[in-house]
């Protein structure tokens, strides 16, 4: 037996050492004390009121915002009582995922308003069934852990989007969701959905069916909609990601550590809320940080600032233990080229290493305007390759195999080995969409590119594929519930 024999199991990677991690932390207390943020709705600026907070002197206990400074010890607090795991379970609770350090999952995005038509070309609006077959491909595809609902729902009430949506991400996969509200109501809406499939509050309390995605407004500031979908995330026990959508140059600091200061500020804005409504109450951080292009001034999803801001607040979230929502399979192209095999590859495999735990926007092309179902598909080959990068090399007697490279000898091989036969399969990964071919055998199969591989992919998806079904019974209840939705809305704008 060897002392000191130190093994990496899987690959290493990290961008920020613990000095500068504690740097940037501190400067976000810092920031929360000195600068403070804009807290709307009376019950948030009432918690952390009565918590400590300094509250800016023309706000009364009826004000409807004011600017909150965040003293650092309630933060700390706030901390110690986040929980660092979080479980979210599928439909059929068999399909998981562990948000705990180091534990990635890969998602889509959500809310796109355009995507292109698998079979005219066409670029147009998502439809309910877009999103349903978004669902449908998500949960066809193997290395795609979570679903968002990857487009946005036209051809329904505007108020009442977000319910539809939902119906048809539930409709279309058992996998566990990520999904976003219109406010307070709407996520109400959709927890009585999700426990309408689940049998009841006590089973979405042993394992969420779904995360809600919650975004405050950079710079520094918190809307009435995200203070109160966080407290009521808190509230009923729905995992909340709390997060902002940072432009470095635009809505945050130009340089790269001054934006991850004030994103790791809003972001502990969700925490302190959240534990102060429960404590306990499961809160994800992290966001979409990335740097405006200053010839387009668009928020940039292939840029690497992007990938380097992301698997740095992965550090920072390791350090705080904190699950981490982040990106990857993103890109600025229009259609699927090389640029967006490029920048997918390149920030799945950084996202990978990293350690995130939901990394999400999987099928985003044009800077998250198109949700593209073979943006998906390629993205899906990627995160293979990527997952199949991070289990590393085993060094065992076994796996060195000085014996066989013996027996076999110079000049002989070893296909024929036993030792080839049993451990090819686990050692060597095998593609689905890459081709391997000679140029003969290529041309002879139709000399297809890569894009056009992968929109046969979607296609055969499209037409084959069925997900498990929710019983008759449930689906009648699901549609009762957004029909509701839609008439009390209905209602409302009928008084005014």
């Amino acid at each position: 037996m060897r002392a000191n024999y130190q093994v990496n199991a899987t690959t290493q990677f990290r961008v920020l050492s613990d000095d500068q991690i504690e740097e940037i932390f501190h400067s976000a207390l810092n920031v929360l004390e000195r600068v403070g943020t804009r807290v709307y709705g009376e019950e948030g600026l009432a918690l952390l009121r009565d918590a400590g907070c300094l509250v800016s002197d023309d706000a009364s206990a009826s004000s409807a915002d004011a600017l909150v400074r965040i003293p650092s010890w309630l933060v700390k607090e706030a901390l110690s009582t986040a929980p660092e795991r979080i479980v979210v379970a599928g439909r059929d609770r068999r399909q998981r995922v562990i948000l705990e350090k180091d534990k990635i999952y890969f998602g889509t995005g959500s809310d796109c308003p355009a995507l292109i038509d698998p079979y005219t070309g066409e670029v147009r609006k998502y439809t309910y069934e877009d999103v349903y077959n978004a669902a449908r491909i998500s949960d066809a595809l193997p290395h795609i852990d979570f679903h968002m609902s990857l487009g946005l729902t036209s051809g329904v009430p505007v108020h009442t989007y977000d319910r539809h949506q939902f119906l048809a991400m539930l409709q279309g996969t058992s996998k566990p969701l990520v999904i976003t509200a219109v406010d307070k109501e709407g996520l109400a809406d959709q927890y009585r959905m999700a426990c309408e499939v689940l049998g009841g509050p006590e089973e979405f309390a042993k394992a969420p069916l779904f995360v809600v995605y919650i975004e405050p407004s950079s710079p520094l500031s918190n809307s009435i909609e995200a203070v109160e979908k966080i407290l009521y995330a808190a509230e009923t026990g729905i995992p909340a990601i709390y997060t902002p959508c940072t432009m470095c140059g635009a809505t945050a600091p130009v340089t790269l550590a001054g934006g991850m200061v004030q994103c790791l500020a809003e972001c502990l804005v969700g925490v302190v809320l959240a534990q102060l409504k429960r404590r306990g109450a499961a809160v994800i951080i992290g966001g979409v940080q990335s740097a405006i292009d200053m010839a387009t001034s668009i928020l940039s999803y292939g840029a690497p600032e992007m990938v380097l801001l992301s698997a740095a607040m992965t550090d920072v979230a390791k350090w705080l233990r904190l699950p981490m929502f982040s990106t990857a399979g993103c890109s600025d192209a229009k259609v699927l080229d090389q640029q967006a095999a490029i920048e997918a590859a390149m920030s799945v495999t950084i996202a990978a290493l990293s350690g995130a735990n939901l990394i999400h926007d999987v099928g985003y092309l044009e800077s998250g305007l198109l949700g593209s179902f073979d943006m998906l598909v390629m993205s899906n080959e990627v995160i293979g390759m990527a997952k199949h990068i991070l289990g590393g090399i085993t060094v065992t007697p076994e796996t060195l195999a000085v014996d066989v490279i013996e027996q076999v000898g110079p000049g002989g091989h070893y296909l024929t080995q036993e030792h080839t036969r049993q451990h090819f399969r686990m050692e060597l990964w095998f593609p689905t969409l890459m081709d391997r071919q000679q140029r003969r055998g290529w041309e002879a199969s139709g000399g297809k590119t890569m894009a056009e591989r992968v929109r046969a992919k979607v296609k055969d998806i499209l037409e084959h594929h069925q997900p498990l079904p929710i019983s008759a019974e449930v689906e009648a209840s699901l549609k009762e519930l957004v029909a509701h939705a839609d008439e009390r809305h209905r209602s409302k704008a009928g008084e005014r």
